[in-house]
């Protein structure tokens, strides 16, 4: 398991799926770039030393940056490596 340093996060990318006739089709939400955080770094230190953790969480659906992060593939599952301040918004 990949655990983040600092203030990064980990998303697993959301597919999309396509209906043809009976055939679903698979592919990854490019347009969107929406991702499900899977793992998060405990946060960054302050001037003086205190901790400000992230405040994302685990299991949430989220929205980043075009062109941030660094991509990742594992066991057939896509992910994104990227710094909280590249997470646009929370999908509820």
């Amino acid at each position: 398991m990949i655990k983040p340093l600092n203030d990064i996060v980990l998303l697993e990318k959301v597919p999309s799926e396509k209906k043809v006739g009976s055939i679903i089709l698979t592919k990854e939400e490019k347009a969107a770039n929406v991702g499900t955080i899977v793992a998060v770094g405990p946060g960054l230190k302050d001037e003086e030393g205190k901790l400000i953790p992230t405040t994302v969480k685990v299991g949430q659906k989220a929205i980043y940056r075009e062109y941030s992060g660094t991509e990742y593939e594992d066991e057939g599952h896509k992910y994104i490596l990227l710094k909280e301040e590249d997470i646009l918004a929370i999908v509820e």
